[in-house]
């Protein structure tokens, strides 16, 4: 077979399964890309010995027919899980060296499942950022390419998605605070889903802001996203935020049978400014999802316009907490100290020296709202928005609706280096669309629907109820087949 790394995952699952190819076969073919694919500085940390290892005992178990749908499909994993003995960083200079001596449960599971690992994957640090471009190893360079420039792939899990849209990977771990996965998938033409808070283990998972993270698959199609997630999910005692609900079988529940379904349209999310392109993308995916039999309604989720404020109180204000943890004494990159350097010395000099601009910001509005003269009037009150747009989705899902389309993203991928002078507050407007959902704790995919008129992605998002993600699913399925999104970015790199 050839092209064996643009395989699905359900095609490569199928192919091992008739014995048309092998996990070994496969992971050489996605080690092959991976070397040539120097200039997008996708993946980070080679585990090309590890992936070998894995694959043949991952061919062992399909031909001795104990072979789980994962079983021999080579993965990439986002540097912010923590993969035992394998550097995982973060992407920050702070964790540098750092060698977990564990595995995070998500990975643990991916494995058991006979997963290949073919590498540690580039992201934003601490998964703080939408463009890919705050790495301590460099920025990551989109697939896509319509002029001379360099483009966004999206962040924080730039790596996952620039990886997956490129073929070096059937498909790639990714985590979402507040669109991480879903607006790099929109970036670069993938599907990408946030599952419920809690479905996903956060243990041994990097944390940024522990109310909101939450991991998910980033892969080329819904089917494959359902494959993996299912791997993925589970109750973990480690984690105390871990559901303990039994994991269906999501791609058991992909019929495309859409009739009756209630799709929700939010005039909040009509914003000003926003791209004629977007609208109109908008407007063709509420008309796939009416013609696929679904009813569309009119919906308000009044507290919207105040999520980006709150969600930008709320995730430094978690932030300044987990990380005053890297102070240079247990693990990772500590400062050479001068003679009469005490213990504060060392704690300041190493994280001026091991965090990058965008943390020591967000560490600092964090710690500034969590002060105690700004405690009431801002984390508390940011608390009370957030219950208030929990709300508004309740309601919405109590009054019938079953999911809520939504634009991805405010526009296609921009320029590398675009938005490096600009108001920070510029590259937060990125997550507008994105934020409410992780505010809410609810499931969420894009799913790429169309081109720009340049010929870049464009995707859509879909909201769905809390722990109905096969639903969310089918939903996502059924505006797949009507986009029929094929396009692919042509090889340039």
């Amino acid at each position: 077979m050839a092209d064996l790394n643009k395989l699905t995952i359900a095609e490569a699952r199928n192919a091992l399964r008739k014995g048309d190819v092998t996990s070994i076969e496969l992971t050489e073919a996605c080690l092959t890309q991976i070397e040539g694919a120097g200039a997008l500085n996708a993946f980070v940390h080679d585990t090309s010995d590890l992936a070998r290892e894995q694959a043949a005992a991952a061919d062992a178990r399909v031909k001795a027919g104990d072979a789980p749908d994962l079983c021999g499909i080579p993965l990439g994993i986002k540097d912010l899980f923590c993969t035992k003995g394998v550097p995982s960083q973060a992407a920050s200079g702070i964790l540098e060296g750092f060698r977990p001596e564990y595995e995070s449960t998500v990975t643990q599971n991916l494995f058991d499942a006979g997963a290949v690992m073919l590498g540690k994957l580039n992201m934003d640090e601490f998964a703080m950022g939408s463009s890919n471009e705050t790495s301590v190893y460099g920025n990551v360079v989109n697939p896509w390419k319509v002029d001379a420039r360099e483009l966004t792939p999206g962040g924080s899990s730039g790596g996952s998605a620039a990886a997956v849209a490129a073929d070096l990977c059937l498909g790639a771990t990714g985590t979402d605070t507040g669109g991480s996965i879903r607006q790099p998938a929109a970036f670069t033409g993938i599907t990408g889903i946030k599952p419920t808070y809690g479905r996903c283990s956060r243990w041994g998972i990097v944390a940024f802001a522990s109310s909101l993270d939450q991991a998910g698959p980033m892969a080329r199609t819904v089917r494959d996203c359902a494959i993996m997630l299912e791997a993925m999910c589970g109750h973990d005692p480690k984690d105390s935020t871990s559901a303990d609900l039994p994991v269906p079988d999501f791609e058991a529940m992909l019929s495309g049978d859409i009739k009756g379904k209630v799709i929700g349209i939010p005039r909040e999310y009509r914003m000003d400014g926003m791209p004629q392109e977007i609208e109109t993308l908008w407007a063709d995916g509420t008309a796939m999802l009416k013609d696929a039999g679904a009813e569309i309604r009119d919906i308000s989720l009044p507290h919207t316009k105040y999520a980006l404020p709150a969600y930008y109180v709320i995730a430094p204000a978690e932030a300044s907490s987990n990380l005053a943890r890297y102070d240079g004494v247990r693990y990772g990159h500590r400062s050479h100290l001068e003679q009469g350097d005490g213990i504060t010395e060392m704690y300041e000099k190493t994280r001026a020296e091991g965090f990058g601009d965008e943390v020591k910001r967000r560490v600092m509005v964090g710690t500034y709202v969590l002060s105690a003269g700004f405690y009431d009037a801002y984390y508390n009150r940011a608390r009370k928005v957030r219950t208030l747009i929990k709300r508004d989705f309740e309601q919405v899902f109590d009054a019938g609706v079953d999911a809520i389309l939504t634009p991805a993203t405010p526009s296609s991928a921009f320029g590398l280096g675009e938005m490096a002078n600009a108001d920070p507050v510029q590259m937060y407007l990125n997550d507008v669309f994105t934020v409410t959902v992780n505010l809410a704790g609810l499931p969420s995919i894009s799913v790429p629907a169309g081109l720009d008129k340049q010929g870049l992605p464009l995707g859509l998002q879909l909201i769905g109820r809390p722990w109905e993600e096969g639903d969310l699913l089918n939903t996502a399925y059924a505006l797949e087949q009507a986009a029929g999104f094929v396009a692919k970015p042509e090889k340039w790199w």
